[in-house]
């Protein structure tokens, strides 16, 4: 697949890459449109869907009903804080401690694996 590479889709890219945070398609609409005031937010949602499809950023589905995005690509996990709803990075994971599939008959090519719990700032601040 040839797909051209436009500004608008380097812009998104780029300021993805500036962030852990694993930010909606609005959070990036919002700051991306302060560098670019004419974007549109469909131009943003199509681009993040090119870049989805390419396998250039992630998309997630953290079960909150919008998708995150995360430029990071490489083998790593996900935490997601049930008190405030950051999510971060899992990369010291051993994976042989993951549940055995039994009676499968299918080629598995991949996992998606979320973890959920308290962040350690939630836990910090903790009130009585």
């Amino acid at each position: 697949m040839n797909i051209r590479n436009t500004k608008q889709r380097t812009m998104i890219k780029e300021f993805l890459m500036t962030r852990t945070d694993h930010p909606t398609a609005d959070v990036v609409f919002e700051k991306v449109r302060k560098t670019n005031p004419n974007i549109s937010l469909g131009t943003v949602y199509r681009n993040l869907t090119v870049l989805a499809d390419i396998g250039e950023i992630d998309r997630l589905k953290l079960g909150d009903g919008v998708d995150h995005f995360d430029a990071n690509t490489s083998k790593h996990f996900h935490f997601i804080c049930k008190k405030c709803g950051c999510v971060q990075d899992i990369f010291d994971f051993d994976e042989s401690t993951l549940p055995t599939i039994k009676n499968f008959e299918g080629q598995i090519e991949g996992h998606v694996t979320y973890f959920y719990g308290t962040c350690e700032h939630c836990l910090e601040h903790k009130t009585s």
